[in-house]
């Protein structure tokens, strides 16, 4: 594998070589086409879910950008590893690229969740993004993925994700006493903020959600957003869905490079792969505003599922069992500098957020009388 992979990443030059020279013997144009250099990307999404139609997003622009010199071979979960194993494929050179989130290779080091699915702060997962690339975020990630873990990777951060849903329920939970005893799947360090309310918790990816639910392994679970979640068939399962939650608030897709590959890449390549990101964070963003709403809408009126939010008690009994974590979490030297930067962050820009934003919720109630609860 290793000599392939270096046959493969020395291509480029090789061919740039030999279509120099020919054009030089035959005094013409070269004739001699480039074939592309396939990048092996492997996701952490089940084929069926929305998530790769929003990676695929990403590989079409990489291949339209780079006008053919790069191909995608984009992969579902567990065409090569599983999903939760995409950082170690990626590390070891067993693929070139994956499409994941922080919070998969969480098993590694808790702070992980941090580039993800950490403590929400008060801002959502456009301040985070933004605190990734303006507020030293990125060094941060550096520092724990080559320094701290010394994995052989580059990670990039694109398409904010709204708000996670508290989840699905088979029956109706307003308050926190409510929640105890219940097996609910999350992942990362909503894991310890879900057990710190009382209830057991399995780690799974999304393909693996429906079945434990039916086999009552689990006996309810959140996963990301109204299209995966019915895709995947959440509501054959259960009835009352729960929007609105700060266990997951401000998470990012995260495009991880082995090191090596990406730094045998001429630089307009690499700049088209890191890039791509934000350009994909667009139509991304622009696809789940369209897909999620409309499918919020079919939850309800083909499927009966009853939509909710959350209640006020459950979301302050999420903001203390977070204090309690932030205080745990804060012992470690690096994880303490990871929350202290996002502090310090939130406090500056959301404030600057929060005080800017118009009351939207009270232009949508003008328009749309009656339609939320003020």
């Amino acid at each position: 594998m290793t000599e392939q992979k270096l046959d493969r990443r020395s291509f480029l030059r090789k061919s740039a070589f030999v279509g120099t020279a020919s054009a030089s013997a035959l005094a013409a144009p070269a004739v001699l086409a480039q074939s592309p250099l396939v990048v092996k990307m492997q996701t952490s999404w089940p084929a069926s879910d929305i998530w790769m139609d929003f990676a695929r997003q990403y590989t079409t622009r990489v291949e339209e950008m780079s006008g053919g010199r790069l191909s995608v071979d984009l992969l579902p979960a567990g065409a090569v590893v599983a999903a939760f194993q995409v950082m170690d494929g990626v590390n070891d050179g067993v693929l070139d690229a994956a499409h994941t989130v922080p919070v998969y290779w969480y098993g590694k080091h808790k702070a992980a969740s941090f580039f993800g699915t950490g403590p929400v702060w008060g801002g959502s997962a456009t301040t985070m993004l933004s605190w990734f690339y303006q507020g030293g975020g990125d060094e941060l990630y550096r520092e724990l993925t080559q320094d701290i873990l010394g994995l052989n990777v580059y990670g990039f951060m694109g398409f904010p994700m709204f708000a996670q849903p508290f989840g699905w329920f088979k029956g109706e939970v307003n308050t926190v006493a409510d929640l105890q005893g219940f097996k609910y799947r999350t992942v990362g360090l909503a894991a310890d903020l879900m057990q710190a309310m009382g209830m057991s918790v399995a780690q799974l990816p999304g393909g693996e959600i429906v079945p434990a639910m039916e086999r009552g392994v689990i006996d309810a679970f959140e996963f990301n957003n109204p299209s995966s979640d019915m895709r995947f068939g959440a509501q054959d399962v259960a009835k009352n869905y729960y929007l609105s939650s700060y266990h997951q608030a401000s998470e990012s897709f995260e495009f991880l490079f082995n090191k090596d590959f990406f730094d045998d890449l001429e630089p307009d390549l690499q700049a088209i792969l890191k890039y791509g990101v934000e350009a994909a964070s667009t139509a991304n963003t622009a696809s789940a505003m369209d897909n999620y709403s409309s499918d919020l809408q079919k939850l309800v009126s083909e499927h009966g599922v009853k939509v909710h939010r959350t209640s006020k008690d459950i979301l302050d009994g999420e903001l203390k069992a977070w204090d309690g974590l932030i205080e745990e979490l804060g012992k470690d030297e690096y994880m303490k500098r990871v929350m202290d930067s996002q502090r310090a962050w939130v406090e500056r820009v959301t404030y600057y957020e929060l005080m800017n934003a118009p009351d939207y919720a009270l232009a949508y109630d003008h328009y749309f009388p009656g339609k939320i609860a003020l």
